[in-house]
């Protein structure tokens, strides 16, 4: 599965996680919402239920205070009730809405509540109107407690309407509290799923990719160190494109190197073939000129005794070239590093080139864990450059070091002939020299050889110099 179809499963998984608890929440609202609005209207119902039995009371103790004192002070809220309590039996009504059971019971305590006023109003009628009338009323419906009657059903009417809102309000209050629950707890598994989804997601496809990441970064440091490995992938995703051609290069390299090789050693064998084959001719030239020279001596001339002896210049100057060659050629070759006390190698090298009448000045130079041939190579060209270029007269070569943060920095410097600005980097070619091309010593090659070393190790070289002021060459080199 590819990177990206991983990565879109997992936001997918993520999206559809918050979709569900969106909807869920949302439900679950809804459901809040209809019960609270119940709870609210039930509220509203229980309170006009409380006013309508308040101001049906209200009458009942206005029209027995008006029989006991005949006083019509106390109607007062009697007629205000006859007005008042219909609009409220309305209301409720409206409110309980049909087909239920207090609706039933809100219509009894209408009825009975019309047969109330039916009663009252012919007591009231007759208490004013015609005393005997009212004296029968009164031994036939009072005495008898046919109001009282009355008045205890419809309270206990109220009661019961009140009792069925009641139980309908705790049961709607029980669902809004389970509700508000339910909302908290799978708003809680939600977030908690969406956390730990999205945690592992990230976790495992960032495991995917530093794992394969770091794979492809140690196969492309052992490409750099030389071994030519390869990465397993049997993955089909983004990253197998690079893998493929990671394995690819590191295939075709190691072809190369090892094509390389064989041609370098190839190369070796020519370039050992090569001087050895030509250094008989060249000694059998210089054994000639000698046995002309020595034999016919008297029968030359003086221009072609001086031809003579130019000839075994030229052969050893062809010779010097062909061992400058090989000893370019050989560089390649890798040898194990050892223990190496620079100061004794310096030393020793110093005394088989530097004449006797030179002042030579070796500073304290570290121990070093390295290559000891390249190094040798190193001073002794370095030593050896010096002594060509520097007149014999007051002559003075001083090698000195000094320890940098990871490295040490070297220094041969004399106090020459010096080299020209325009010549600091064209003597480090091969066959450069700076002097006449006649000169046996003078082969071009030694400098060569330093910076081929150098650059092989990955250090760095520089020359300090000008024209009658010496020579200063500084080069680096990184005890391993």
């Amino acid at each position: 599965m590819k990177l990206s179809t991983q990565i879109l499963a997992a936001f997918t998984l993520i999206i559809l996680l918050s979709v569900a608890d969106s909807y869920t929440n949302y439900m679950l609202s809804n459901k809040v919402h209809r019960n609270s609005k119940f709870l609210a209207r039930s509220e509203e119902i229980i309170r006009n239920s409380n006013k309508t039995h308040k101001a049906i009371i209200d009458m009942q103790s206005a029209f027995r205070g008006y029989l006991l004192t005949d006083d019509r002070t106390f109607l007062t809220s009697y007629f205000k009730g006859l007005s008042y309590v219909p609009l409220l039996i309305k209301e409720q009504r409206r409110r309980i809405g049909n087909n239920n059971r207090q609706r039933s019971i809100l219509d009894s305590i209408s009825t009975l509540h019309n047969n109330w006023l039916l009663y009252s109003t012919e007591m009231i009628k007759a208490r004013k109107e015609a005393p005997k009338s009212y004296e029968n009323l009164f031994e036939n419906s009072l005495k008898k407690h046919v109001g009282k009657k009355i008045n205890d059903e419809i309270s206990d009417k109220f009661s019961r309407f009140d009792r069925i809102e009641y139980r309908r309000r705790k049961h709607h209050t029980d669902t809004l509290l389970t509700s508000l629950k339910y909302a908290r707890t799978f708003s809680l598994i939600f977030l908690t799923l969406t956390v730990i989804v999205g945690i592992l997601s990230t976790v495992f496809i960032m495991f995917i990719i530093n794992r394969r990441i770091t794979s492809m970064v140690k196969l492309a440091e052992n490409i750099a160190k030389g071994n030519f490995t390869k990465v397993k992938d049997t993955r089909n995703d983004e990253l197998t494109a690079l893998t493929v051609s990671l394995n690819s290069m590191s295939s075709k390299l190691d072809k190369n190197i090892h094509e390389l090789r064989n041609r370098n050693d190839e190369l070796n064998k020519f370039a050992y073939v090569v001087s050895h084959d030509l250094k008989a001719p060249i000694r059998g030239i210089h054994n000639v000129v000698s046995w002309i020279h020595e034999d016919h001596e008297k029968e030359l001339s003086p221009d072609l005794k001086r031809y003579l002896r130019i000839i075994p210049q030229k052969t050893r100057r062809m010779e010097a070239l062909i061992n400058g060659l090989l000893d370019y050629a050989r560089l390649n070759r890798k040898v194990p590093s050892e223990h190496i006390d620079t100061n004794a190698l310096v030393h020793e090298i110093a005394d088989s080139i530097v004449p006797r009448n030179f002042k030579l000045e070796i500073g304290n130079l570290p121990n070093l864990y390295t290559e000891q041939i390249k190094l040798e190579q190193v001073f002794a060209n370095l030593i050896s450059n010096a002594v060509k270029y520097t007149p014999q007269e007051d002559a003075t070569i001083e090698i000195t070091c000094r320890k940098r943060s990871s490295y040490y920095e070297f220094s041969v410097k004399d106090n020459g002939i010096g080299i020209a600005v325009e010549y600091h980097q064209k003597i480090f070619e091969i066959f450069q020299t700076l002097r006449e091309q006649d000169e046996q010593e003078s082969t071009g090659v030694g400098l060569a050889i330093v910076k081929k070393i150098i650059d092989d190790q990955d250090e760095k070289i520089i020359v300090k110099s000008e024209v009658g002021k010496g020579s200063e060459f500084i080069f680096t080199w990184r005890n391993n």
